[in-house]
């Protein structure tokens, strides 16, 4: 049985991959309720956000979604297509997903005409309601890429004798990956100069090539190139535009042919002139470059044979030489016709006439013998020669004997032609200054010899200077000033260093470097003399910064030359105000006057001009406390009294000039130190009218009562010290009070009864001068008060009590029986005697002396009675000095 039921599960198990089977191959189903598969097409823009709803598949299938079970709906294979959309597998909604749908990156080789699509499969299920939907999702072009042109320069050849209307294609055309109007539709320059314009041609395949058109004649030798930028335009809205450099170089045909400096040249040449002699340099130009401006020279076919073999034309630089010798018997006068042929061009005509002055008795012969470098009659010398060089040794020969030759030079320069030495007709030329390539290159001499009989020969020099390096680069500037606000970004251009070197070829190309003081933070470009900083200046670190540049030639030796540069920071409001403390703490004396000088607050600003000014406010108490805005001094309005508040608390601000303006706040304690300018408060007792009831049988060392006192200072100013000061009734030191404490006590019995007064002194430690109050301390001596009128008619009674001045610490003292009065004035009134007796004898014994010396027995006496006066005056002294050292006890 078991192995039927497997069997039957195997066969329904086939049954159904069967039925799957046919489903994804036949649109046949295996169930009759089964659909056949159906298509939605949906179309969405390239470049929509996620989340974007696509369609509802549920409801554009018609679906009720009231059944049960509910339909799903599922994707059944993840292709890479379906990574861009998001399915809802209970309502069947299609979205956009995370990744972005860019049409030219997921349809790269599709055309306007086939489209973009993406292709899903959809389930339907349960199986009971299956059903395959084929959706396809058109994806449309938008407008999101700019055109481009395959390279940033287009390089573009015209010749200069293109005709107008002719037309270039521009093969680097722009490509743009839109479809359609929003790709690629026009093209334009952004100058045409006046001489170019655009058309655009489109091809069977859609594509734009711009053509560039000439519209005008063309001329190289006017302007070679032309540099503009060409632009593409797509046709979205708004259209895109992508540009490149269009670099038209006009090339170069032979549209120009040679023409002689000279037309016309007219030589006289003596019948002796010696072979090789220069006569003349034709010479022409063609504006044309290369090949188109190669200049041969020759002569006329009119020139006859013989005479073009006598003077000798060189092909390359136009000199004519004489080659071979003068026959003055036969011809007086040569005409040369000599041509300057370009390539495809009519030869240029100049005329050389010679003429031939016949020497009866032979002209003098200049022979030159060349001492410097000489080529072709071309001589050549060094600028850095000094002055007084030689260049040539001339002899001249064919005279007679003892016939007198004037040989002198013609032409202009440094040049001199002397006799040399002793030698006759030996002639030596020389140059009388330096040469300076710089100023003249090149210099035409000519020597000039004549004899008696007028006969006059010509020998024609060309020296050419050679160039050395002999001037180093000079700046334009040797100083350079550059100012640049600190903060600024790195690399950031400072300026552009020129300097010019005079010598030519590598002798004057200049390179800059860099001088060994300069900060490792300039950068300057070795070619360029571009000058940059590579890092953020901050001027309060450093406002200055001054260094050297060289500027070198490449010549041997080199030489350079410097500038010094000078880069100043300027400043920005970067820094805040700071004060010198974080906070600050004054002490005052309480009455300090008013507007007095409490305390200065110093703060400083590391920026400099405005944004360094710093101006101080009260954010708080103003209408107590002011400051110097300036300067900074806190002070105070009015007076200030410690007793009604001791401390302040300030909060001051600090804002700088800059803008927008910078600040930073700090706290100010005002602590007032006490003065003195409370005297004590009597508490108790309450006033001079009120007693105490004090026993008769109350034993020695009672505590009876204690004056109470307050002091609203504080401090030492607050210390209070009790003392009595006089009394009534009773024997001296009866009572006796504790100066710390104002606790009074019984010193002696009381023998007598009735009422006894004390005066008590409440005294301050303050300084300079300590302040007190006084209050009557009244003692009732009975069993019992049995008539409170009378003791309160006793209290009314003016009737002076006793004095006993003693100073508050002399309770503090040892104490003991009373055995010494208060000061006594015996003792004040004989020292004052003494001294004035002693002044007394002191006048006479001076007068004495002056009078008479017998009067030294008289001042011996009166020295010896002046003695115990002093010895009475000190005992005085030392009786008072001890009794204020005593203890005060009544």
């Amino acid at each position: 049985m078991c192995n039927s039921r497997h069997l039957s599960l195997r066969q329904r198990g086939a049954i159904w991959g069967l039925c799957i089977f046919l489903l994804y191959t036949s649109p046949l189903s295996c169930f009759a309720n089964f659909s056949q598969a159906k298509e939605l097409i949906y179309k969405i823009k390239e470049g929509l956000p996620s989340g974007t709803f696509i369609g509802a598949i549920g409801v554009d299938l018609h679906l009720d979604f009231t059944v049960e079970p509910p339909f799903l709906f599922n994707l059944p294979q993840k292709k890479v297509s379906e990574q861009y959309v998001n399915l809802n597998n209970t309502t069947g909604a299609l979205y956009t997903s995370a990744t972005e749908i860019d049409r030219e990156t997921l349809c790269p080789d599709s055309s306007e005409r086939q489209g973009c699509v993406l292709s899903l499969d959809v389930f339907v299920l349960p199986q009971q309601y299956f059903q395959l939907i084929k959706v396809k999702i058109f994806i449309e072009d938008v407008n999101d890429n700019r055109p481009k042109f395959p390279v940033d320069v287009i390089f573009m050849s015209v010749p200069e004798n293109t005709p107008i209307n002719a037309r270039y294609a521009v093969e680097q055309s722009a490509v743009d990956p839109d479809l359609g109007l929003h790709g690629v539709q026009t093209y334009w320059l952004v100058n045409d100069f006046g001489m170019f314009t655009l058309d655009v041609e489109e091809n069977e395949g859609g594509e734009l090539t711009p053509f560039l058109i000439v519209t005008d004649v063309l001329d190289r030798e006017t302007q070679a190139e032309y540099i503009t930028d060409i632009i593409a335009e797509d046709g979205g809205t708004p259209p895109l535009l992508g540009a490149a450099t269009l670099k038209i170089v006009i090339t170069d045909v032979n549209d120009n042919c040679p023409q002689f400096t000279e037309s016309q040249i007219n030589v006289t040449l003596h019948g002796n002139t010696t072979k090789g002699a220069h006569l003349a340099h034709v010479h022409a130009f063609d504006p044309d470059l290369g090949a188109n401006a190669q200049i041969s020279y020759a002569y006329s076919e009119r020139v006859p044979r013989d005479t073009r073999s006598l003077f000798h034309l060189d092909r390359i630089t136009g000199v004519i030489k004489l080659a071979g010798k003068i026959d003055t018997g036969t011809a007086t006068f040569y005409k040369l016709t000599v041509l300057a042929n370009g390539p495809g061009c009519i030869p240029a005509v100049a005329t050389v006439t010679i003429h031939i002055i016949k020497v009866v008795t032979g002209p003098p012969a200049v022979i030159p013998r060349y001492i410097a470098p000489e080529k072709d009659g071309v001589i050549t010398i060094k600028e850095s020669e000094p002055a007084f060089s030689p260049i040539a040794f001339f002899t001249v020969k064919n005279t007679e004997k003892n016939q007198k030759v004037d040989c002198h030079l013609e032409g202009t320069g440094p040049f001199r032609l002397v006799p040399y030495q002793l030698f006759k007709n030996e002639f030596l030329l020389e140059t009388t200054e330096p040469l300076d390539y710089e100023k003249t290159r090149e210099y035409e001499l000519i020597v000039v010899a004549r004899n008696a009989q007028g006969l006059v020969i010509k020998t024609f020099l060309m020296v050419q200077v050679l160039d050395e390096n002999d001037n180093a680069p000079v700046f334009q500037q040797s100083l350079v000033e550059i100012s640049v606000e600190e903060n600024n970004a790195p690399n950031i251009f400072l300026t552009q260093l020129q300097a010019s070197d005079q010598d030519s070829e590598g002798r004057g190309e200049v390179f800059y470097l860099l001088g060994g003081d300069a900060p490792g933070i300039f950068v300057l470009d070795r070619e360029t003399g571009v000058l940059t900083v590579n890092t953020s200046l901050d001027r309060e670190e450093k406002e200055t910064y001054r260094f050297i540049v060289r500027a070198m030639d490449q010549g041997t030796p080199r030489r350079e030359s410097i500038a010094t540069v000078v880069v100043t920071v300027q400043d920005r409001n970067d820094n805040s105000p700071r004060f010198i403390n974080k906070d600050f703490t004054f002490f005052v004396p309480e009455n300090f006057p008013g507007y007095g000088e409490i305390g200065v607050l110093s703060v400083t600003d590391a920026d400099a001009g405005e944004n360094g000014w710093v101006a101080l406010s009260i954010l708080n108490g103003s209408d107590i406390f002011m400051i110097d805005t300036g300067r900074g001094a806190l002070r105070a309005k009015t007076s200030l009294d410690r007793e009604q508040q001791g401390t302040y608390q300030l909060w001051i601000e600090a804002v700088d000039g800059g803008e927008p303006a910078l600040s930073c706040v700090t706290m100010v304690t005002v602590l007032l130190l006490d003065v003195n300018d409370n005297p004590p408060i009597v508490l108790f007792p309450q006033s001079n009218q009120s007693y105490m009831l004090v026993l008769p049988n109350t034993l020695p060392g009672t505590s009876i009562t204690e004056v109470y006192a307050v002091d609203k200072d504080t401090g030492m100013n607050a210390v209070i010290a009790y003392s009595i000061i006089k009394r009534k009734g009773g024997e001296p030191g009866s009572f006796a009070i504790d100066p710390d404490t104002g606790n009074i006590t019984l010193k002696r019995e009381l023998s007598n009864r009735g009422l006894y007064s004390l005066l008590v002194k409440v005294s301050d430690h303050g300084q300079p001068e300590p302040l007190y109050s006084t209050v009557m301390v009244n003692f009732f001596v009975n069993e019992t008060v049995s008539n409170e009128s009378y003791i309160q008619s006793l209290l009314t009674r003016e009737v002076d009590i006793e004095v006993e001045e003693r100073p508050w610490y002399v309770g503090q003292m040892t104490e003991g029986p009373e055995r010494y009065e208060l000061f006594p004035c015996q003792p004040v009134l004989i020292a004052l005697s003494v001294t004035c007796l002693g002044l007394f004898f002191l006048v006479v014994m001076l007068t004495s002396y002056i009078c008479c010396k017998r009067f030294k027995k008289h001042r011996k006496k009166r020295s010896e009675v002046e003695l115990p006066l002093k010895m009475k005056n000190d005992s005085a002294q030392i009786g008072h000095n001890r009794k204020l050292r005593q203890i005060s006890n009544i």
